[in-house]
């Protein structure tokens, strides 16, 4: 197989992957097949994601994190141990009203994700090459989103602080992480679960939002549809 017709394969799986989301957005389908154009490219040389296969991106990376989509609003949301710019990057693709913060301490993929906001003229996000516990901007932001990053407890404690108010915190998950939810520190609580069918995907993913406990009713990021 070339590699034309192993991009063309992905991106009518991405197209396809998208649809079943409710997204029908050809532009995006292209932003987001440049986007795995530049993390081809860069994984030769830094090893940004251990897949490799570019349909198995589209749905590992791509599909699943514009799952979330529909439990996001405009606003300011950080992305937190972003590595190569997931999810941040295709939320902000999809949610042009969305400012997004790519939190990375890696400083080869902090290097990357500038990159990838050059070549991609993402004018709604930027780079922050620190830790999270680092990162200076106490109630900055509406939503944190992580994936792959340590536990419920872990998120809260190194970016806990990044929130506002009334902020919530969009861990994605696979199994429904129980003891994760038993050790919140105190002063948090989940306000919902939400399975997540990914188009492609077998394997259960989950939608674990997290609010402080005083929270009541709050408009915003993490108030999608039911």
């Amino acid at each position: 197989m070339t590699a034309a017709t192993d991009q063309s394969n992905a991106d009518r799986l991405l197209a396809d992957g998208l649809a079943a989301l409710g997204i029908a957005d050809a532009a995006l389908v292209e932003r987001l097949s440049r986007y795995l154009d530049l993390i081809e490219r860069w994984n030769r040389t830094y090893n940004l994601t251990a897949v490799r296969d570019r349909e198995e991106m589209v749905t590992r990376h791509l599909i699943d994190s514009l799952a979330v989509l529909p439990f996001i609003e405009e606003g300011a949301l950080a992305d937190l141990g972003s590595g190569a710019g997931l999810p941040g990057i295709p939320l902000a693709m999809a949610r042009p009203g969305l400012a997004v913060t790519l939190v990375e301490a890696n400083g080869k993929k902090a290097r990357f994700l500038r990159e990838a906001v050059r070549q991609l003229d993402l004018g709604n996000v930027r780079v922050a090459e620190s830790r999270a516990e680092s990162l200076a901007e106490p109630g900055r932001y509406d939503c944190l989103t992580a994936r792959a990053f340590g536990t419920l407890a872990e998120l809260i404690r190194v970016g806990g602080h990044l929130l506002s108010p009334t902020g919530y915190l969009l861990a994605l998950k696979g199994q429904r992480p129980d003891e994760e939810i038993a050790g919140l520190p105190p002063g948090w609580r989940v306000s919902r679960i939400e399975p997540l069918a990914v188009p492609g995907m077998d394997a259960q993913r989950h939608l674990v939002i997290v609010e402080r406990d005083t929270q009541q009713g709050a408009a915003g990021c993490g108030q999608g549809a039911p």
